[in-house]
């Protein structure tokens, strides 16, 4: 049991807030170290599982100063300015839209979306805006419950769409467990029932961002309560 101190340290680690990539290679070294593997040996291990999965960090690694140059020629600003313009706009449903397209492209296998590419430089702006144009300046609690709302959007569209396509990991990593447990499920009954789960997923969204747009409003009405706009 002592080799799964490795999901306490991950645990801890996020509950007090520390940086994701220390903890998860802090878990590694605890979880190795307690396994019997020396230091050396773990460090090889991730230099040699980093260079076999180099072609999925390597897009991750290589958008974000794609993503750096676009916001320094305003592209938050413009995706505002943009989402002004809907008058039937508002920041949940921007995030429910946003969470449904996610959502049925990633059933089909079409990555469509991430916190970096699309959270943080375009969703997150637009509910912003869309918030902005109705209730005008908003308090610093609120913008960030805004963008809070956004990644929970990324997370619920991706993770419980990705379980109706047959392909991805998920759904591939379950069918292995299943195998070796002796259990025959196929990936296409596993798809399928992740219908109702993916369903179930996007009710609560829808629930949520009804939550968001009134807690938006709300906090908008109490932080000009008491301005003076003479």
């Amino acid at each position: 049991m002592i080799k799964l101190i490795g999901i306490l340290v991950v645990a801890a680690g996020f509950a007090l807030r520390f940086n994701t990539l220390l903890v998860v290679m802090a878990a590694g070294l605890a979880t190795g170290l307690c396994a019997g593997m020396s230091f050396h040996e773990i460090l090889t291990q991730f230099g040699k599982y980093f260079v076999e999965n180099r072609y999925l960090t390597l897009p991750v690694v290589l958008i974000v100063p794609v993503i750096g140059l676009l916001e320094r020629h305003g592209l938050q600003e413009h995706a505002e300015r943009f989402i002004r313009n809907a008058r039937a706009a508002t920041a949940g449903r921007v995030l429910l839209l946003y969470a449904a397209v996610r959502q049925v492209f990633i059933a089909f296998g079409v990555k469509l979306g991430g916190h970096a590419e699309m959270v943080r430089p375009l969703v997150a702006p637009m509910a912003e805006g869309a918030a902005r144009a109705r209730h005008g300046a908003l308090p610093e609690k609120t913008v960030q419950a805004i963008r809070a709302h956004a990644a929970a959007a990324e997370n619920v569209g991706n993770f419980f769409g990705e379980d109706i396509f047959i392909a991805v990991g998920a759904v591939l990593l379950m069918k292995g467990f299943f195998d070796a447990e002796g259990m025959n499920v196929g990936v296409w009954s596993m798809a399928l029932w992740g219908i109702p789960t993916a369903l179930v997923a996007f009710a609560v969204l829808w629930w949520r961002c009804r939550r968001l747009d009134r807690r938006v409003a709300r906090e908008a009405t109490v932080g000009t309560e008491g301005k003076d706009w003479s």
